[in-house]
């Protein structure tokens, strides 16, 4: 991650204040999104995250924070906001939108066993349960509305070809009938605590928090978790979803569509980093850093309906 805001001792007492923190015993760079910078503090209270919110509005920075104590009232264990000594959601730093958030202690783990992907993907049913809030999106900002973009910026590219064509793959099966919820729509392993002793797991960074179908997250999921190199592993998929399956059912239209949102979940993932890195933020070094997705989408694409379907029976 780049670092954008080059925070020192000072500046972190200073901020931490706004919490009743007055002893900063340490501090450190965490490594994590895109939009943000974050730092791991050691206080006399405890360790906590500082995030400074380079790219959003106060008013999507409290979204963010509302979305969290909301999770955390419903009983979903994840990021533990910290309000001010005024009981502010946020504070700032330099007009920027500053959250502190508590520390969760565990690792993160690149490839996860069948057993804790059966835990996150209860702890996915768990989350999929609890009440929309209104505040909350109702599109992807990468998602399939607005795939024409490559249009304007790589017209009548191979990209834009292929890009056409997963949209008409995806398309038969996108449906006002598929159930929808609130969804994380990001999980990948960097974005999953796991216990120390490896028994629990939990959901991080909300970033990119929806209102859409809940099969579109099980999809992306599967991308993020259960992938060895550009291929889709079924066992690592089964044991999610048989996790999942114990909190809610798939209705038969969630599992009819679920091989066609998998390959909705890589696409878009694909889009983003060819837009985001192509032509938004152009950087040659990582140009074509879409190109694993693509292959992963492509290799969902290309299995056959009967051995996906073997993930969810």
């Amino acid at each position: 991650m780049s670092q954008y805001s080059i925070l020192d001792l000072a500046d972190i007492s200073e901020v931490c204040r706004q919490y009743s923190i007055r002893i900063v015993k340490s501090f450190s760079v965490l490594s994590g999104g895109s939009e943000n910078t974050n730092y791991l503090i050691t206080t006399e209270k405890g360790k906590f995250v500082l995030t400074i919110c380079e790219q959003k509005t106060a008013q999507r920075a409290e979204e963010l924070a509302y979305l969290l104590e909301h999770l955390a009232k419903n009983g979903f264990e994840s990021s533990k906001l910290v309000r001010t000594s005024n009981n502010a959601l946020i504070s700032n730093w330099k007009e920027k939108p500053v959250m502190l958030k508590v520390f969760l202690e565990g690792e993160i783990i690149a490839n996860l066993s069948s057993d804790i992907l059966n835990v996150i993907g209860k702890e996915m049913g768990r989350l999929h349960q609890i009440e929309i809030p209104a505040y909350l999106p109702k599109i992807l900002n990468y998602g399939i509305e607005y795939f024409d973009e490559v249009g304007h910026y790589a017209a009548n590219s191979d990209f834009e070809l292929w890009l056409n064509g997963i949209k008409n793959f995806i398309q038969p099966f996108m449906t006002e009938e598929l159930p929808k919820s609130l969804i994380h729509s990001d999980i990948f392993f960097s974005n999953i605590i796991v216990s120390d002793f490896g028994t629990a797991a939990f959901i991080m960074d909300f970033e990119e928090a929806t209102n859409y179908y809940r099969v579109f997250d099980i999809g992306m999921t599967l991308v993020g978790l259960c992938c060895d190199g550009q291929a889709l592993n079924l066992n690592k998929a089964s044991a999610l979803l048989n996790g999942y399956q114990q909190e809610i059912e798939l209705d038969a239209l969630e599992k009819l569509s679920l091989q066609a949102f998998t390959v909705y979940a890589a696409a878009a993932m694909t889009f983003w980093r060819h837009r985001n890195f192509n032509h938004v933020n152009p950087d040659p070094a990582m140009a074509d850093h879409f190109l694993g997705l693509k292959e992963i989408a492509d290799f969902v694409k290309e299995i056959t309906v009967t051995d996906f379907a073997t993930i969810v029976n």
